[in-house]
């Protein structure tokens, strides 16, 4: 008969944070992805969310939990990614007194077993070696599970969540990721949008900020400079919400007794890959400009692309995505300031500065 798990914990909900209705910030790919796990919180439907590194894929998950019935029991986070190959079986399954070469005295319950009762979150499932699919998959037939060195079942009942950046079905082509646990894990796909493809940046930045906010890290929360949130608008984020965390937080200790957040508060390497990501931009816009010119036998060749434009100060970037922003939406400022992510002040606040310099 199998054994009885261990009791189950009882840990306070993450507050605000997570829960589906914070994160629904006002983008409208978000608000489908939220609103199709709402209609299943509770069916015991695994979930599965796709996503680019840095969109959110805990955030949602735990949302997912506190959210559903299960709130009460445990959210056990795994990220198979960071556990070495040799210790990933015991970290998942457990193991008992002896079990190998270092194992502790008494064993150690694994995260499936501590997870009984309420949330398994299995982040980069695409990073499990395959003998670990295959042992995971009868974990999740069966229901229970047997630690290292055992041969005693341990009966468990977890609502599996999974995450990863990976292209799963790509993997399973070239058998590096399992058929039949791919299917028993995709109840539910959701995909996540990159930060770069949102519409609600401005709420994610007073978010984030009032976030550190309520930390002992900063007095008061800091207005952000129209010419930041611009740069912010036209930056691709390819560390995504995590990368804009990170910024947000060094930029506001920075600038600490200071009336608002500016280019100067910025990260210096933040600072480099925006310059970078523009010039690159820049060059590849000058290279389709190019004309061809003939060749001796009438065959055609592209003109050799003139040298790279000179590095523009930050200020003058920004400026230039909102320029952008007006142009494509025939000057009208709601329109522009939606594409950008920022408020129609902000906008208007560019456009006084401009007819002082005329």
């Amino acid at each position: 008969p199998a054994a009885a798990p261990p009791p189950r914990a009882r840990p306070a909900a993450t507050p605000g944070l997570s829960s589906l209705r914070y994160l629904d910030t006002g983008d409208a790919q978000l608000a489908q992805v939220i609103e199709r796990v709402t209609r299943l919180l509770g069916r015991g439907v695994p979930t599965m969310i796709l996503g680019e590194t840095g969109t959110g894929k805990e955030l949602l998950a735990r949302a997912i939990h506190n959210d559903g019935p299960r709130a009460r029991g445990p959210f056990v986070a795994v990220n198979c990614a960071s556990i070495p190959e040799s210790l990933i079986e015991a970290e998942l399954f457990g193991y008992e007194e002896g079990a190998f070469t270092g194992a502790r005295r008494k064993g150690s319950v694994g995260k499936i077993v501590q997870a009984h009762g309420g949330t398994l979150f299995l982040d980069e499932i695409g990073d499990m070696p395959l003998a670990m699919q295959a042992r995971l998959l009868r974990v999740l037939q069966e229901r229970s599970v047997a630690p290292l060195g055992s041969t005693r079942q341990i009966e468990v009942d977890v609502n599996v969540v999974c995450a990863t950046h990976r292209n799963l079905r790509a993997m399973m082509a070239d058998g590096q990721f399992r058929d039949d646990l791919y299917y028993r894990l995709n109840g539910l796909v959701v995909r996540l949008p990159a930060l770069r493809e949102r519409t609600d940046l401005a709420v994610i930045v007073q978010r984030l900020l009032r976030a550190q906010h309520d930390s002992p890290a900063a007095d008061s929360p800091i207005p952000v400079a129209p010419e930041v949130m611009a740069l912010f608008a036209a930056h691709a984020w390819p560390g995504n919400l995590r990368q804009l965390s990170n910024v947000l937080r060094t930029a506001a200790l920075l600038a600490e007794g200071a009336d608002a957040i500016t280019c100067a508060h910025l990260p210096e390497d933040f600072l480099e890959e925006c310059e970078a990501l523009a010039q690159q931009g820049r060059v590849v816009a000058q290279a389709f400009s190019q004309p061809a010119v003939p060749l001796a036998d009438g065959a055609r060749a592209a003109a050799p692309a003139p040298a790279p434009a000179s590095v523009r100060p930050l200020g003058d970037v920004a400026a230039h995505a909102l320029q952008q922003a007006l142009d494509a939406h025939a000057g009208n400022v709601s329109a522009a300031a939606r594409a950008l992510g920022v408020s129609r002040n902000t906008v208007y606040r560019y456009l006084r500065a401009q007819s002082c310099r005329s």
